[in-house]
């Protein structure tokens, strides 16, 4: 299957997995209620874009996918083991994946994510004085990554915004959208023409993670995407229902993530498996953002530690004004005063998470998560923690109950001053 420009005329005729499957740009499709599948010219009112239709049906028109584009009976047909709460937490083939990631190209079933719509005349104004990142500079079709924090700038989570046209999607972590959205809906006041919706059970959400991403992106007829800056995406559609596409996999490193409705999810997984990415699930997800050093909530990111100290430099604009948090963090940059710093942990035994870490007698940290290290590494885990910055960092030696010792290692995904170029702009983290 290739999702490419689409004439409703002319049919591609090269497509790999279903021929029935139909796509084209669509320069406005960020509105997913919208979109029903499958593709019925019947039901589609023309707008003014060359070659393109947008649908504007309502609820009750929705027509049922066929039972073949389920994603959960695709994904199990593939060996994926599914957590009762739709998760989907490995395929059996974690080592493969890992691999994959790092040497050539996986794709990272995502949906247990969060996914948040913030529409309004003033929903730029309000994420811009609710995070750290300067939305007031985005335009439409780009995006950004920023941090939402306490008042005193602890984190709260690490979140993917793209600006659409008519609203911004928030990416936010699994255990978060219930909680983020109360907690923007607790500064909405009545002047603000803002809501937030979650919808995260009304779609799909994948991540394609490695070097090779451009591949898979070549033979879907997507390299228009290719090269952009991080944040940018282009809005597609499967069988009448949008897919929208974006520069960035969630990790460091190369990668593309797709926002689907859940219509033709399935026809898009496979559609992107068939291109030579290999599946992965959330365990082996685990692993990968632990060895590149993407901090979570619940480990690295509590209300024990700031933005700044959990490496999340890049986020931060010192330009934008005034926000939530934003005093404590301007005057913990200002004086110079990050106590201590998330990195990476090379160990050579396992380590639960919460366990301090010494240095000669002297507790000089605390590891926040621990996986097992890469195939064929010299050390058998790999964590992260935090470490006291007048201990010292990469190279560092540290000793772990038990007996167990490691050393401090820098990781890709964190950052630790901000950058040379800091006038700005729009950040990015996940392709540091």
């Amino acid at each position: 299957m290739a999702i490419a420009s689409f004439n409703p005329v002319s049919f591609s005729a090269h497509f790999s997995v279903l021929q029935r499957v139909k796509c084209s740009v669509q320069p406005q499709a960020e509105n997913w209620s919208l979109y029903p599948a499958p593709w019925n010219p019947l039901k589609i009112s023309k707008r003014v874009f060359p070659g393109c239709f947008k649908m504007r049906l309502k609820a009750a028109e929705l027509v049922p996918p066929p039972i073949d584009n389920d994603l959960h009976a695709i994904l199990s047909d593939m060996g994926a083991t599914i957590s009762g709460d739709g998760t989907v937490q490995t395929f059996g083939n974690d080592v493969e994946s890992l691999e994959a990631a790092e040497s050539s190209v996986a794709v990272v079933e995502m949906s247990h994510f969060g996914r948040l719509r913030v529409t309004g005349e003033d929903r730029i104004r309000f994420l811009h004085n609710q995070s750290t990142a300067d939305f007031q500079s985005e335009k439409e079709g780009q995006g950004c990554d920023t941090v939402f924090v306490t008042p005193t700038g602890r984190t709260v989570d690490l979140v993917t915004a793209w600006i659409m046209k008519s609203s911004v999607i928030l990416f936010v972590s699994p255990t978060m959208r219930h909680t983020l959205q109360a907690l923007l809906n607790k500064y909405i006041f009545f002047a603000d023409k803002v809501e937030v919706e979650d919808i995260t059970d009304k779609t799909h959400f994948f991540s394609l993670i490695g070097p090779h991403s451009h591949r898979v992106l070549d033979k879907l007829n997507l390299g228009a995407i290719k090269d952009q800056p991080y944040g940018t995406h282009m809005h597609y559609a499967v069988e009448g229902t949008p897919v929208t596409v974006g520069v960035g996999g969630g990790l460091a490193g190369p990668g593309y993530s797709f926002m689907l409705s859940t219509d033709t999810a399935g026809l898009v997984w496979e559609a992107i498996v068939d291109a030579g990415a290999v599946p992965m699930g959330s365990v082996a997800w685990e692993h990968l953002r632990v060895w590149q050093g993407r901090p979570v909530p619940g480990k690295e990111l509590t209300d024990e530690f700031n933005a700044l100290e959990a490496g999340l430099w890049k986020t931060i604009s010192l330009t934008k004004g005034c926000y939530i948090g934003q005093e404590t963090i301007a005057r913990l940059i200002t004086y110079d005063n990050v106590k201590q710093q998330l990195w990476g942990v090379h160990l050579d035994g396992p380590v639960q998470p919460n366990t301090v870490l010494y240095k000669e007698g002297v507790k000089v940290g605390k590891l926040t998560s621990c996986v097992e290290a890469k195939e064929g590494s010299q050390h058998k885990y790999t964590g992260l923690a935090y470490i006291r910055r007048q201990a010292g960092g990469a190279g560092l030696k540290v000793e772990i109950e038990e007996g167990i010792s490691g050393v401090v290692v820098d990781v890709p995904f964190l950052t630790r001053s901000l950058p040379h170029h800091e006038n700005n702009t729009s950040t990015n983290i996940m392709s540091t």
